[in-house]
């Protein structure tokens, strides 16, 4: 036969034993005053507002309890937290109370300063910008960087109105080219050179650099220069040379290929000195002419 209220006896005496024990331990430790240093949060911040700036991050809080209950306060346990709900564009100050704190049980937050802060608001806008690939890196000899293409060729970036209003463009990771002599294709990460303005859509772009062969120089000599327009002329010298630039395999072009001519529309009889042009065939550049001017009898 068992008899009432002395079931579970066992239990129910351990539990008074620890709770007596809790009750020694805490009882006999003092209560206490430590100044600490904490973090600042905000939070409920408007959707079409931006913090701008550098904002208090920190902030000192006196609190009190036992000792041993401050020096067991867990990293992130004890921060402010400051509701921005009512914020608008420009300069605003902010109240912080003790009651902004969030304490762990058992802590008493005594004091916080500062008690107010300063925080600037602008609105939020959006815009597209070019994204412009960093190249890193020289080609093979007998090479060089041609056309840089990425891919989005634009992204679209958020932030303070007044910091978007002055990005010009995204940036990328380097896209190496060391030592290269083809197209080279890689996907890297896009950014924003300014921190207070991020990307809507974080993600990466695929850019395409060309690899191109350097182009060479040489002279092409005896062009005949001819009148542009018909009539009787004399030209001295008949014929000029022209350094070009071009692709390698261009060079087998000749003389017969350029067309160098001076114009006389309108001119009387009489000796003239005129510009000599040149129009080169595809692909090449013209550098000079010697001489660049000839001598013309207009009879």
């Amino acid at each position: 036969m068992r008899i009432p209220g002395f079931r579970h006896f066992g239990l129910k005496l351990l539990s008074l034993a620890l709770g007596a024990l809790i009750w020694l331990l805490v009882s006999g430790e003092q209560i206490v005053e430590r100044t600490m240093r904490i973090p600042l949060e905000f939070t409920s911040l408007p959707a079409e507002l931006e913090l701008v700036g550098a904002p208090p991050t920190l902030v000192d809080v006196r609190v009190r309890g036992s000792s041993g209950s401050l020096s067991r306060i867990p990293s992130g346990e004890l921060v402010a937290v400051l509701d921005l709900r009512t914020a608008r564009p420009g300069q605003r100050l902010f109240h912080v109370t003790v009651e902004d704190v969030r304490a762990p049980f058992g802590i008493e937050v005594v004091q916080i300063s500062p008690s107010n802060v300063s925080v600037t608001f602008e609105r939020s806008a959006t815009k597209v910008v070019p994204v412009v690939p960093e190249v890193a890196g020289t080609p093979l000899d007998g090479f060089l960087v041609g056309t840089v293409s990425p891919d989005p060729p634009t992204v679209a970036v958020v932030g303070p109105e007044s910091a978007v209003a002055q990005l010009r463009q995204a940036i990328t990771e380097p896209v190496s080219v060391a030592d290269a002599s083809a197209e080279v294709v890689e996907e890297v990460n896009i950014g924003v050179p300014d921190p207070s303005v991020r990307l809507q859509s974080p993600g990466s772009v695929r850019v395409r650099v060309a690899i191109i062969p350097q182009p060479i120089e040489w002279a092409v000599a005896a062009i005949a220069v001819r009148p542009a327009n018909s009539g009787s002329v004399q030209i001295t010298p008949p014929e000029v040379t022209v350094y070009v630039r071009g692709p390698r395999e261009a060079r087998g072009a000749g003389a017969s290929d350029f067309d160098a001519s001076v114009d006389t529309t309108g001119l009387r009889p009489g000796l003239f000195k005129l510009p000599v042009r040149v129009t080169p065939p595809a692909q090449i550049g013209v550098i000079r002419v010697e001489p660049d001017t000839v001598r013309v009898r207009v009879r």
